[in-house]
């Protein structure tokens, strides 16, 4: 089952990165708070967190928007 949220994120985060395929979002639904896991490649993470973080800062922005709008809290974590 894929959510609005999580296609969201990953829809934006491909437009991103020169190496798509290598996107993977994963959503982790527990009581209170969705928590969506970005991973993308090594040379890559760099475009996806952005100078000073701007790039992150901006995804949770609308992560936090669009989530909002569904009535629900979510949480962007960017791993490595």
């Amino acid at each position: 089952m894929s959510s609005e949220l999580k296609d969201l994120i990953g829809f934006i985060s491909k437009s991103l990165v020169d190496m798509p395929d290598s996107v993977e979002v994963k959503e982790i639904v527990g009581e209170q708070t969705t928590v969506i896991e970005l991973r993308v490649d090594k040379s890559d993470l760099g475009k996806v967190i952005g100078r000073k973080g701007r790039t992150a800062q901006a995804l949770r922005t609308i992560l936090n928007a669009a989530s909002t709008k569904l009535k629900k809290r979510s949480v962007l974590e960017i791993l490595e």
